[in-house]
């Protein structure tokens, strides 16, 4: 695929010293940044990627503007050898991808290109593209971008859309055939080239977030949403494959008007695999996240990392804050005591958590 790059888009120089002419740092055009203390850059480079704004840059002297990028792997093939703008397509001898050598399908300026390869839809087949056009959108939620509320053309029926560049494809197309209980329905998903869209059910209700905003639960209320995280945690720690959760968290949790509560949003899940030392990728939210899942911990995260997640979400519904500014009371301190603990295997299972939470309602 061809860029056009105006001459906007060239390096540009700037004297540092007021003695030689000789002596100049270069900068990227678009973010100011300084090209010449960027790892790997050399003035003798024909073409250069900012690593300020990932914007493309020419050499002031190279002729011509335009340059020819790998759609698969982003190399400059203009560069490598036997490369011609005649040929008809070019095999990328970067990433071995075959390219389409099309004047018509140049790209205008800069902008555009940038449009098109952020383009959350890019690369979709066809027929994925005709069926998402069947989900008209309405909203934002809560103007987040990748979230939206739609509406299906036909049935008249509302839908979440998610455009996901965090996720586990195999974690949601295992969910959309095995649905969870209390857990948003996956109702379809496409993959693009860039980030994974995904359909599910859209449930009606409060944000435990929105809600904790009012302030704290009573300790009764609170032990309640955690038995029925309990549950749905339950579920999914005893799975064929465990399905770790990993986000556990108010604004992940939805009560709707009969009082249900939902978990939602498996961008970080991941399954459980027991000769894992360590996680590929750290992830999870501040203070609810377990040490295992940042890499402080002694193994990978596990089962048992939803359960540190869920101690620290009943301190945080009964207290309004977190056990390292204030703690629960009584019994209930125990239990999350337990829940927080650092060493994974003195935690809870999830059954046992709830068996402890209802004595605490029984008594």
């Amino acid at each position: 695929m061809g860029l056009f790059y105006g001459m906007l888009n060239r390096f540009k120089y700037r004297d540092i010293s007021e003695k030689s002419q000789d002596n100049y740092y270069e900068y990227c055009p678009h973010c100011y940044a300084n090209l010449t203390l960027q790892k790997g850059y050399s003035q003798s480079l024909k073409y250069w990627e900012c690593k300020g704004c990932g914007q493309m840059l020419i050499n002031p002297e190279v002729e011509g503007d335009l340059v020819w990028i790998c759609d698969e792997c982003g190399a400059v093939m203009n560069e490598q050898p036997g490369f011609s703008e005649d040929c008809g397509e070019w095999k990328c001898t970067k990433c071995n991808h075959v390219n389409k050598i099309d004047v018509s399908e140049l790209y205008a300026s800069e902008d555009e290109f940038q449009a098109d390869k952020n383009n959350p839809y890019r690369g979709l087949s066809d027929a994925d593209a005709l069926e998402l056009s069947m989900y008209q959108e309405e909203e934002a939620i809560e103007g987040k971008a990748n979230i939206i509320l739609v509406r299906h053309r036909e049935t008249g029926k509302r839908y979440i859309k998610k455009l996901l560049t965090i996720y586990n494809k195999s974690v949601y197309s295992y969910l959309m055939e095995h649905p969870i209980e209390r857990m948003p329905r996956i109702i379809n998903i496409f993959e693009s080239s860039n980030c994974l869209i995904v359909i599910e059910e859209f449930i009606i209700g409060q944000n435990l977030e929105h809600i904790l905003e009012k302030g704290p639960l009573s300790e009764e209320k609170a032990v309640i949403v955690a038995l029925y995280i309990c549950d749905i945690l339950d579920e999914l720690h005893n799975l064929p494959t465990p399905i770790i959760h990993r986000d556990v968290k108010p604004s992940n949790i939805i009560i709707t008007i009969d009082s249900e509560v939902n978990l939602l949003d498996m961008n970080v899940a991941k399954w459980y695999d027991p000769e894992k030392t360590d996680d590929t990728q750290y992830m999870g939210t501040q203070y609810y996240a377990a040490p295992e899942q940042v890499g402080y911990g002694l193994t990978a995260s596990s089962a048992k990392a939803d359960i540190y997640a869920l101690g620290m979400l009943l301190n945080v519904m009964v207290t309004g804050c977190f056990p390292k500014e204030k703690r629960v009371t009584g019994e209930l301190w125990n239990i999350i005591e337990r829940c927080i603990s650092l060493n994974a295997e003195d935690r809870y299972t999830a059954k046992e958590l709830h068996d402890a939470l209802l004595e605490i309602m029984g008594k």
